[in-house]
């Protein structure tokens, strides 16, 4: 079956997400129940950039819900972090544990670190999912997948006990802005995901590993990672998944027209299943990092 590729829109196009403090009405509703149902303590920039095609957003989560709370989305979830942080160890990540150390971080705030990346090893793998999805139904037709399911039960979040704290641009000093600046430039990105902005809540541990991480970032061995990411989520968006919400690619365009331009819609949607692949990428090397020697 046809599958999306990797695609990186040229130009950039122009997103809307609307941050979770900002959220109202039919919004925060969406916000709300997205993070209960993927068990994410986030809204991912990518949904609330949809959120602002409210029918297209509608009809997407009309038909995601009863996936996403199903087992084989779980499972598909969990086999997507397992093989990327594998692959992704091939990159050679350097322990940072020492340096920290030598810096002052104590073994418990080194694993609250640790802790914080766990909620996102975790979370990011729904929402790739989610943006592969789209994009499928969106250029290129229905999934292939059967529409029964089997319904997940119980929790597979993380159990973690560190406040989830996000550090927007607005509240850091002058060196965190310069490495969330220096991210954009180097990720070709035209915002700091929020995986960033939880990590610089210790800046000068984020700093250290974003410098190490920005030496390999972009280089075909990381790209090579990326794109087999990519590749086993439009593999799962095209006929590895089930569809028991019934979503369709006609009636997802129908619903992205609805809301003014389809083109324009279409483009959104490729930049973030562009970019969630590397972000995912990144945040194992992260991960990586945090291992001792």
């Amino acid at each position: 079956m046809t599958r999306i590729e990797r695609l990186r829109p040229d130009p950039i196009p122009a997103v809307h997400p609307l941050p979770e403090y900002l959220a109202t009405g039919q919004r925060a509703d969406w916000y709300a129940d997205t993070k209960r149902v993927l068990q994410v303590p986030w809204m991912g920039v990518v949904t609330m950039a949809y959120t602002h095609y409210p029918t297209f957003f509608g009809e997407l989560w009309r038909g995601l819900k009863p996936l996403c709370e199903s087992r084989p989305f779980v499972e598909a979830c969990q086999d997507l972090r397992t093989h990327g942080e594998a692959i992704t160890a091939e990159l050679g990540p350097a322990s940072l544990v020492g340096k920290l150390s030598e810096m002052g971080y104590a073994p418990r705030e080194i694993d609250n670190i640790r802790q914080v990346n766990t909620v996102f090893s975790h979370g990011n793998q729904p929402y790739v999912i989610i943006a592969a999805i789209a994009r499928h139904l969106l250029e290129v037709g229905d999934m292939a997948g059967e529409q029964k399911a089997e319904v997940f039960e119980g929790r597979h979040a993380p159990e973690t006990q560190v406040p989830f704290l996000l550090m927007e641009p607005h509240h850091v000093d002058a060196p965190t802005r310069a490495v969330y600046a220096d991210i954009e430039a180097t990720l070709n990105l035209p915002f700091v995901n929020t995986d960033y902005r939880a990590f610089a809540r210790w800046p000068s541990y984020f700093a250290l590993a974003w410098a190490d991480l920005a030496q390999i970032a972009g280089t075909p061995a990381h790209e090579a990672v990326c794109q087999t990411c990519h590749d086993r989520v439009a593999g799962l968006a095209a006929d590895g998944l089930p569809n028991p919400g019934g979503l369709s690619s006609d009636s997802l365009r129908r619903a992205a027209e609805a809301d003014g331009s389809l083109e324009e819609v279409i483009q959104m949607c490729r930049l973030f299943q562009w970019l969630l692949p590397g972000l995912i990428t990144n945040v194992a090397y992260f991960r990586h990092q945090l291992e001792a020697v």
